[in-house]
């Protein structure tokens, strides 16, 4: 083999790899565009069921308050703690996700966000 089929050879390597690194890349972005809608769906469906706790029966209601108190309602019982949206962003951090305003939502590519640690480190 010369040295120029071996150039050639090499060469076309070359290509395929790129071509390949091409494709990685655009795998990469639609992984990442379904990863977001999955946490959005996720969130939706929380929302969907905390709103269907709202909207049970009345008489439902009122068993259930008998049984939590008679200062407790409904909407006391819904509601998250202090800290559990605290909880639910560093999670969402700990996922993957931005919890910055700059970037809410997007999935983080490149290692940890400064804006974020600053937010979560935040008391």
């Amino acid at each position: 083999m010369n040295k120029n089929e071996l150039f050639a050879r090499v060469s076309q390597m070359e290509e395929k790899i790129g071509g390949l690194h091409h494709e990685l890349g655009e795998l990469k972005g639609q992984i990442a565009q379904l990863l977001e809608e999955n946490t959005h769906l996720q969130m939706e469906n929380e929302h969907l069921r905390a709103r269907l706790k709202l909207d049970e029966p009345e008489n439902h209601r009122h068993d259930a308050e008998s049984r939590d108190g008679p200062g407790q309602t409904t909407a006391d019982r819904i509601r998250p703690g202090f800290g559990e949206g605290y909880d639910n962003l560093a999670r969402l951090y700990q996922e993957g996700f931005h919890i910055c305003n700059l970037h809410y939502g997007t999935i983080r590519q490149e290692g940890d966000c400064l804006f974020c640690l600053s937010f979560l480190n935040k008391k």
